[in-house]
């Protein structure tokens, strides 16, 4: 996985398995080994967390994603392994990211009205059941490869105004390519969610494993439909302008447990 400034390797045995190099910050992945003769099950802030193999048979890894409202300081890790339940507490450090100044022509993509506003809590519930999926698959893919390549015009965690109000942080990467530039599935898995978002546009939702979920928005066309089993590289549908933009370009997020994490933690250089 792709270097990043803030690298964190915490483990909760004394053995070595598999490196993964990490981020304990908001919108960061942290990793944690734990020893264990059967597959351990383990919960971030209620949420289900990604537990994979390690090198031996007796190892495992909890991988989890920390979401961008996380606040610095100890957070907990809750496992439950060979029949016993524990708590790992471990810290979580700040992160100041950069901020972002938007012009949006359409008005009511910043200040919907109230019909916009009905629509937006119907879709709200969809969007949510689709970051929350979970399927147990054993062996997802900690490695992503980029949908689209191009210049990453706006990066993760950006703090935004729209029309100089704020609003909520930069949940994904922005990625500015020409209107119809087919986008490839980043890795192997299940199509979990179609739909044409009022914010997000056109949107697929892809789920690789045990809470690991990519999610492409803006696009002019979806080729993809729920159910779908699709390969790494398998064109899903093509670079639009749908929903709240300012021009052509891949928004593409990384969910983790529920949580929106920095895309790029899992690009390989």
């Amino acid at each position: 996985m792709r270097a990043v400034s803030a690298i964190l390797l915490l483990f909760l045995t004394t053995t070595f398995a598999e490196a993964v190099t990490v981020s304990s910050v908001p919108g960061g992945v942290a990793a944690f080994r734990i020893k264990s003769a059967e597959r351990p099950k383990a919960w971030f802030e209620g949420k289900r967390v990604m537990v994979i193999p390690g090198q031996k048979k007796d190892q495992w890894q909890a991988v989890i994603g920390i979401p961008l409202s996380a606040r610095p300081g100890f957070h907990n890790l809750k496992i439950l392994a060979d029949g016993e339940t524990f708590i790992h507490t471990f810290t979580v450090r700040d992160k100041n990211y950069k901020t972002q100044y938007l012009i949006i022509k359409n008005k009511r993509k910043v200040n919907p009205n109230q019909q916009d506003l009905e629509r937006i809590r119907k879709e709200t519930k969809r969007i949510k059941a689709a970051k929350a999926y979970w399927d147990d698959n054993p062996k997802p893919p900690l490695r992503l490869e980029l949908p689209v390549k191009g210049n990453f015009s706006s990066p993760f965690g950006l703090r935004r105004f729209f029309n100089n109000q704020p609003r909520k942080p930069h949940s994904g990467l922005d990625i500015a390519v020409p209107q119809g530039t087919p986008i490839k599935a980043a890795a192997s898995g299940i199509v979990i969610n179609t739909g044409d978002y009022f914010f997000n546009g056109k949107t697929v939702f892809i789920h690789h494993g045990q809470g690991l979920i990519t999610m492409y928005c803006h696009m002019s066309r979806i080729d993809v439909k729920e159910g779908d089993r699709v390969s790494i590289g398998d064109i899903i549908g093509k670079v639009g302008m749908t929903g709240r933009v300012t021009g052509p370009h891949l928004h593409w997020s990384v969910i983790l447990n529920n949580a929106m994490v920095d895309p790029l933690l899992f690009v390989g250089k």
